[in-house]
């Protein structure tokens, strides 16, 4: 890609609960657990991501993505309208989450996330996001999303992509 092409620049901010709460959720076990179980050797962080979707039912996938790197060029965006997305790491890296607000069934301004080790997400149904960016290798996730009839995937390229550096 050319970078003369890239006017756009987005610095990374830490993924926080507050400020991913318009997108889904932040899974991590931060706060109080709910349940200690297993003779107390274990405490339970219930119900952390809201699931939903339309016909069909959850399935969990194995998602193996090749590692980008920062500074990163963000060209594509993705929604599912008939079902949530969770990403649930299964290394202990930093990895980019991209999401971006709707503006009249089009992505707005994206905003950045550095995951930090322990953190998976749940994008919303219908949330404009990236896809999949580990910053690290192996680039595998566990998925939790719809399976189901129909096609659960809309794309929106970028006409002019987005220069994604890191910031705090």
């Amino acid at each position: 890609m050319n970078d003369l092409s890239i006017t756009r620049v987005i610095r990374t901010q830490r993924l926080r609960a507050q400020t991913f709460a318009p997108f889904g959720q932040v899974l991590d076990n931060n706060g109080t657990p709910e349940k200690i179980i297993n003779r107390g050797l274990c405490r339970r962080f219930h119900d952390r991501a809201a699931l939903a979707f339309g016909d069909g039912r959850a399935g969990l996938s194995i998602f193996d993505a090749a590692p980008r790197m920062l500074p990163y060029d963000l060209d594509l965006l993705e929604r599912h309208p008939d079902g949530s997305q969770a990403f649930v790491p299964m290394h202990q890296h930093e990895w980019l989450v991209t999401v971006a607000p709707d503006e009249n069934g089009v992505p707005g301004e994206p905003l950045a996330f550095v995951a930090e080790p322990g953190q998976a997400i749940n994008f919303d149904r219908g949330v404009w996001h990236g896809v999949l960016t580990p910053l690290n290798e192996p680039g595998l996730f566990a998925v939790i999303d719809r399976i189901g009839p129909g096609d659960n995937l809309e794309e929106h390229p970028l006409d002019m992509p987005y220069r994604i550096e890191r910031g705090e």
